[in-house]
């Protein structure tokens, strides 16, 4: 995995420099968010692999609606065919993730996970992302996860901070207390 992640920083990079130069954070979030999902996909990975299949059509497989047009989208468009020409493409979904860290960086935004047993409040959600923001001193944006193998309670990540505030945890802490 780390070695994907080294092969994307610089593609990561170079997509996160040409959004902020286009003032278009936003579209390349869509369509990099897109394809990823396309690239992700059981079925359509083998599909990229192929030899048979051409880098112009692996882009239009990739590409949003839109991408063979004008403006930022046309640029995403060039990004997915330079991807192509260099066996990239697999990437894709490592450049998302990495040009959203980017992008959270640039705009002052912490991005936290929330994983609870059960799906939680909006109340409990606000409570949350204040807390995170005192935490971090940046806006905070949540996104939530339900995992019912945590039991009860909530699993906080928020970049390189973890919290964790689960039942299934907190078990996991007693029992090594115990046998130590």
């Amino acid at each position: 995995m780390s070695h994907e992640i080294t092969l994307a920083r610089p593609y990561a990079r170079a997509a996160f420099g040409i959004a902020r130069d286009a003032d278009a954070f936003a579209d390349w979030s869509d369509a990099l968010a897109f394809s990823a999902r396309v690239a992700a996909d059981p079925q359509a990975r083998p599909l990229l692999a192929h030899p048979a299949l051409g880098d112009e059509d692996a882009v239009a497989l990739l590409a949003p609606e839109g991408a063979q047009g004008e403006g930022a989208l046309r640029e995403f468009g060039d990004f997915l065919a330079l991807l192509a020409r260099n066996g990239r493409l697999s990437l894709l979904p490592e450049i998302a993730g990495l040009y959203e860290d980017l992008r959270a960086e640039a705009e002052h935004v912490v991005r936290a996970t929330v994983t609870s047993a059960s799906a939680l409040p909006e109340t409990e959600l606000d409570a949350i992302r204040a807390a995170l923001k005192r935490r971090f001193g940046r806006e905070v944006h949540v996104e939530t996860a339900v995992d019912e193998a945590l039991i009860g309670g909530a699993v906080i990540s928020a970049g390189d901070v973890v919290i964790d505030g689960s039942l299934r945890g907190k078990l996991a802490r007693l029992q090594s207390a115990l046998a130590s």
